[in-house]
């Protein structure tokens, strides 16, 4: 039975500044149709570029530290243990989470879980087009198509 307090961190990103362990709680308990990824921030990181998705809908909730929220408008606001915010799906809910303070940061994301999904990446202009769930691994997607570009460039 996974637990908040004393994960099992089942993914690691070093890419830096993406830096984080992630344990897949919802994955972990057997969840089918609800996402619930508890990650760990050190100081100096983040989770992903500024995105936003648009089939799923995410949860965003400060257990530990002080990340901040970057929004789609570039606009920040750093944010308290206890804090949850709502992204929603399409560019209202696009975010970016940075730790810029001097200890590490936990924070459980809520998620929908439906396919296909397109993401945003608003920093490079491009979109992610795949045929399964944010946080899914699957071994041969059928889609899975990261850089695209609009026709408007």
């Amino acid at each position: 039975m996974p637990n908040l307090f004393d994960p099992d961190w089942d993914a690691e990103q070093d890419e830096p500044p993406f830096r984080w362990r992630r344990a897949r709680l919802g994955r972990q308990a057997g969840a089918r149709d609800l996402g619930a990824s508890l990650f760990e921030l050190p100081p100096g990181a983040a989770t992903f570029p500024l995105h936003a998705h648009f089939s799923n809908e995410e949860l965003l909730v400060v257990l530990a530290g002080r990340p901040t929220l970057t929004g789609y408008d570039g606009a920040t606001r750093e944010l308290e243990p206890g804090e949850i915010v709502a992204c929603p799906a399409g560019r209202d809910g696009a975010h970016r989470l940075d730790n810029q303070a001097d200890e590490p940061a936990r924070v459980l994301i809520v998620s929908t879980m439906k396919a296909p999904e397109i993401n945003e990446m608003v920093e490079s202009g491009t979109f992610w087009v795949r045929d399964y769930a944010p946080g899914l691994t699957p071994e041969e997607p059928g889609l899975d198509e990261p850089g695209l570009r609009s026709g408007e460039d």
